[in-house]
């Protein structure tokens, strides 16, 4: 594919299949072998302020810095071929080969760029409008194999059904760098954690009943539990495929909670892969996505990237001072006593031992940001289970025999000065929720007064 250069006359073949913070995934539908079976990831770019992180998109000094073991990496001339590195030589190895599919980097017109972005326009949820557009003066774009389906396509007419989750990070932080005002973080979750900040700013509508704790537990009835959580408010977190069409959950943006309108139309659109009664095969594809998550294993070496973490962003923010050799914005901001008793010690760290607990970090961020996808095929009567490369599960409830695939997507490397913005999300999250607590224990409090008189206790 090297001298293959997409043009404006090739737009129209690629189709909007979803989007997140930093980049537009489309899908082919058109007819080049090339491509068939595969799809597109754009750069996007801020209407407002900057539009880039690193200006030409290369990696700044201090990244080349943090990425030297890796020289390949360091000497990339542009953000596509540093993506796909990244994927390739740091979250390959760690999450197993077998999972990730790092892609390749294909040449682009400008004026292609703007044609995907008037075609897609349409599509896009309103808010990601407002807040970005494709990055036009970008001259390349990754490809990669479309995880929604088969490599062979619709084997002999049998449907592929495929779940996307994004399992958020599966661990409670237990740094004895955490404040003691933050102690919070110990005892609820970052996801819970931050619902409430999206609540407060009007991005969702409700909690997620989803408990990412659940979902890493290993224990069968916790996954499921975390499953069925997931499918009664998917927000972004769980998506559904049916031969590589949406059938359940958002676009771009997703969807707060499943109505029973919603319930019913997923129902009718499992008829041909789930063998059940209607009304049962929800139930029955939700068992077989926890039964294989469980199964599978693969959530174990997910968690064991994400726990790369030992310092929480209020360690690490300050190995990242040290790495910019600039003052601890941190540390000015606290009391002496505190800074000096709690932190001190970080900042007499050499630097290649600061450079490893930022760079263990990022690599967790990407882990705990990137989405699951598991892709299933029904066998049918008579097939060689031994003949084929992929895992098989058991569907008890329909006594059905599923191949299936699994593939870490969304394994962006995150820019180092993203550490700033980490740190202070991370105030922003847990000053919400603390209020949020304290609001909600002040009401109970009031309510406990009208109704008796006194405070009960």
């Amino acid at each position: 594919m090297e001298n293959l250069i997409l043009e404006k006359k090739d737009a129209v073949d690629w189709v909007y299949r979803g989007e997140g913070a930093a980049n537009l995934v489309l899908a082919y539908t058109g007819s080049s072998p090339t491509f068939i079976g595969k799809v597109m990831r754009i750069q996007k770019s801020l209407r407002k302020g900057k539009n880039r992180v690193n200006g030409n998109g290369t990696l700044t000094t201090h990244e080349r810095l943090l990425w030297r073991e890796n020289k390949e990496l360091t000497a990339s001339p542009n953000r596509e071929t540093v993506e796909l590195l990244y994927v390739k030589h740091v979250m390959s190895p760690l999450l197993g080969p077998k999972h990730v599919d790092a892609g390749m980097r294909v040449l682009v017109t400008k004026e292609f760029l703007e044609s995907v972005e008037k075609n897609v326009a349409s599509y896009r949820p309103v808010w990601r409008v407002d807040s970005s557009l494709v990055d036009v003066n970008r001259d390349a774009v990754l490809i990669i194999s479309d995880h929604s389906i088969f490599p062979n396509g619709t084997l002999k007419g049998i449907p592929c059904i495929t779940v996307e989750i994004k399992p958020k990070c599966g661990f409670l932080p237990i740094s004895r760098f955490i404040a003691e005002e933050n102690a919070v973080k110990r005892t609820i979750t970052r996801f819970r954690m931050h619902q409430a900040l999206k609540l407060h700013n009007k991005e969702i509508s409700e909690y997620s009943k989803y408990n990412p704790l659940d979902l890493f537990s290993g224990s069968r009835d916790e996954i499921r539990k975390a499953i069925e959580a997931l499918y009664a408010t998917p927000q972004n977190n769980f998506r559904v495929f049916l031969n590589g069409s949406l059938v359940f959950g958002g676009l771009g943006g997703g969807t707060d909670s499943t109505t029973a309108l919603v319930g019913e139309a997923f129902e009718d659109a499992l008829k041909n892969v789930i063998q059940a009664d209607k009304g049962w095969r929800t139930n029955s594809f939700i068992q077989l996505v926890a039964e294989t998550v469980y199964t599978s294993g693969v959530l174990d070496r997910l968690l064991e990237v994400q726990k790369l973490d030992t310092y929480d962003i209020e360690g690490a923010i300050h190995a990242y001072y040290n790495i910019i050799s600039q003052p601890c914005m941190v540390c000015r901001e606290l009391s002496k006593d505190k800074s000096s008793h709690r932190y001190t010690c970080l900042h007499s760290l050499s630097l290649d031992e600061s450079l490893k607990i930022v760079k263990d970090y990022l690599i967790a961020a990407t882990a705990k940001d990137c989405s699951l996808m598991i892709s299933f095929r029904m066998k049918e009567h008579g097939d060689n289970l031994s003949g084929s490369s992929h895992n098989a599960v058991y569907l008890g409830s329909t006594k059905q025999v599923f191949e299936y695939k699994v593939y870490f997507i969304d394994l962006d490397l995150k820019p180092l000065k993203k550490m700033e913005h980490y740190y202070v999300l991370d105030k922003k999250i847990v000053s919400c929720y603390s209020q949020m607590v304290k609001t909600e224990c002040e009401v109970d409090k009031a309510v406990k007064i009208n109704a008796y008189g006194s405070v009960y206790r």
